[in-house]
């Protein structure tokens, strides 16, 4: 390789400020989608316990959360979701980035197929390293629907990882890794691949450049995909995360036994049970994180690295 060859070879962005820019990027999307967490989470607990009537509605439920909890409410467990965003966007982002361009020959990236690998095996990695956040997060948003003398009433994320820890044990904070493990890989396969399928079609059109019209649109087309595909496994984790155990017996042995009761007692619809707040609430967060994301990247190859126009994802 001569001279110019080496002035003309692409610059990368290291893998230890993807990591940083990944978890940067999900925890500034949290800030502004918490609220749409929380009503996901509660309507997926609606159901439970015979309760199939507690809330008919997401509006409904969050005209009754207003009413009797307070507007500041629907920000309840954003120390977790911030946390869940340092811990598993920045693992599963920085993984995906770093496989995509590893994977990516010439400047060709891979194919639909090895983007949705990639986007299981990150998404396997990002939930492991997050799953005690996310414990924290389904029952700091879910807290308001008990009785008063059943809230655990956690202060904070740090409050709730110690107390789960010392109340119920190391493994808690793990509890319902198995499906949050899955739902990654689902949630992971569909949301990155179908991101990157969806920017890399709509930049062949010809009607669409790099900028952040092209990401809101492809991230839309991801948020809807990701939706359909991943609320089962979603509604399974959230309740086993949820779960108490009385007399020395958990409420469920395992997602299947949730889905089993689920499809038993509430219908096969409920497994989709609060879909438009999941979809508003993935949907603009997949927007923000990967416009977000882009920004990032974009500004480290523009003013550190000196170069432009460099395709991140």
């Amino acid at each position: 390789m001569g001279d110019g060859d080496k002035e003309k070879e692409v610059k990368r962005v290291p893998n230890y400020v993807k990591f940083i820019f990944g978890g940067s990027a999900g925890m500034l999307a949290t800030c502004f989608v918490q609220p749409l967490d929380l009503l996901k989470n509660r309507m997926q607990l609606s159901g439970q316990g015979g309760k199939a009537k507690e809330h008919k509605t997401s509006f409904h439920l969050l005209k009754s959360i207003v009413r009797n909890e307070g507007l500041f409410t629907l920000y309840t467990g954003l120390s977790a979701g911030l946390m869940r965003q340092a811990t598993y966007t920045t693992t599963r982002l920085g993984i995906y980035t770093w496989l995509f361009e590893l994977c990516s020959k010439d400047g060709v990236p891979p194919g639909f197929a090895a983007k949705a690998g990639l986007g299981m095996a990150a998404g396997v990695c990002g939930a492991f390293v997050g799953t005690p956040a996310e414990v924290a997060l389904i029952r700091m948003t879910a807290d308001g629907r008990l009785p008063l003398n059943e809230r655990r009433n956690y202060k904070s994320v740090f409050d709730a990882l110690f107390r789960i820890y010392r109340e119920e044990g190391l493994l808690t904070l793990w509890r319902g890794a198995v499906p949050t493990m899955g739902r990654a890989m689902v949630v992971n396969a569909a949301q990155l691949a179908s991101y990157s399928q969806a920017k890399q079609y709509l930049v062949k059109t010809g009607y669409f450049h790099e900028g952040i019209f092209l990401h809101f649109l492809a991230s839309m087309i991801s948020g809807l995909v990701t939706t359909a595909a991943s609320m089962p496994v979603d509604i399974a984790k959230t309740r086993i995360q949820n779960m108490k155990t009385i007399d020395g017996k958990p409420e469920f042995k395992g997602p299947l036994d949730v889905l089993g009761k689920i499809l038993k007692n509430e219908g096969v619809f409920a497994l989709w049970k609060g879909f438009f707040p999941y979809y508003f609430r993935l949907g603009p967060h997949t927007v923000l994180t990967f416009i977000f994301l882009e920004q990032m990247n974009g500004a480290y190859n523009k003013y550190i690295l000196k170069q432009e126009n460099q395709a991140t994802l």
